[in-house]
């Protein structure tokens, strides 16, 4: 099933129907321990409306689909993204510490954002005033449960500084953490069963209207795999809300730097797709 934030209401879809619901509660939403189930039980008093009516609320606009929950990120759990950040921090001395995390039994695991961080499905992402090389990060999300239990998916773009965090790595949070530095959406994708390691993230860039960047990558290349992600997340740490992780790229934009102006879409099988525009800060 997949649930979606209204600017007014809730969306659902499920088995190839589609519900309209009230405003929800996100954060006593997202701290159900069987959220499948609840939103089954919630939605049986919904509204059963057409499958046009359903595309026509989307059109109208969305919200990211979360209350106040925290974002973290993982990073380097792909071979590309652990070479890019050796070449991009290797004047700073900083490369091998992407090398030995890569093969290290723990994760690198961050905080990424706050809900008043993050940005809405359409709407503005942004790059930072102070930074000379951005790229957005397209990444499976993951929503997690208080207990740590992988309840569903989301498309997550973190996006990021490269020129401030290869300039040093102690400069990470200031790469990655600041005024509209992630998007998530356009759904939940609420599923009991693990997402399909044949699914394949993507990644399109439009520049005027004209495609400027490409690139996918199957989550068979996520080295560290999801649940392993989420247990590392919560050892030593408690979300009574619940919680998102993003779960790093695959998909690093060599000699090409975001503009204001420019459309990012990030798509992922079984999920959706989110866009964004980018704007400075």
């Amino acid at each position: 099933m997949k649930i979606y934030k209204l600017l007014s209401g809730t969306l659902l879809n499920h088995e190839d129907q589609a519900f309209l619901g009230p405003e929800l509660d996100w954060d006593a939403l997202l701290a159900q321990e069987n959220l499948k189930d609840h939103i089954l039980s919630e939605s049986k008093s919904w509204k059963k409306i057409s499958s046009e009516e359903a595309d026509s609320l989307l059109e109208k606009g969305i919200l990211a689909p979360m209350g106040n929950q925290e974002i973290w990120a993982a990073g380097v759990t792909y071979f590309r993204s652990r070479t890019a950040r050796m070449e991009e921090s290797q004047d700073a001395g900083g490369a091998d510490f992407y090398d030995k995390v890569y093969n290290a039994d723990r994760p690198e695991l961050f905080f990424k954002s706050t809900a008043s961080r993050v940005s809405s499905p359409g709407s503005a992402v942004n790059i930072r005033k102070d930074s000379t090389w951005d790229v957005p990060e397209p990444e499976l999300t993951l929503v997690v449960s208080p207990s740590g239990k992988i309840q569903g998916y989301t498309c997550g773009n973190d996006m990021s500084s490269r020129s401030i965090e290869g300039e040093n790595p102690l400069y990470l949070p200031q790469a990655k953490v600041y005024a509209g530095c992630a998007a998530i959406g356009p759904c939940l994708l609420i599923t009991d069963k693990a997402i399909e390691e044949t699914a394949t993230i993507r990644l399109e860039i439009f520049r005027d209207d004209v495609l400027a960047f490409v690139g996918e990558t199957p989550l068979t290349q996520l080295k560290r795999k999801p649940k392993e992600l989420a247990g590392w997340l919560f050892r030593g740490n408690t979300f009574p809300i619940g919680c998102f992780l993003m779960t790093g790229t695959g998909i690093v934009p060599d000699d090409f730097t975001l503009e204001v102006g420019d459309k990012v879409r990030i798509g992922i099988d079984e999920v959706g797709v989110l866009e964004n525009f980018i704007e400075k800060i």
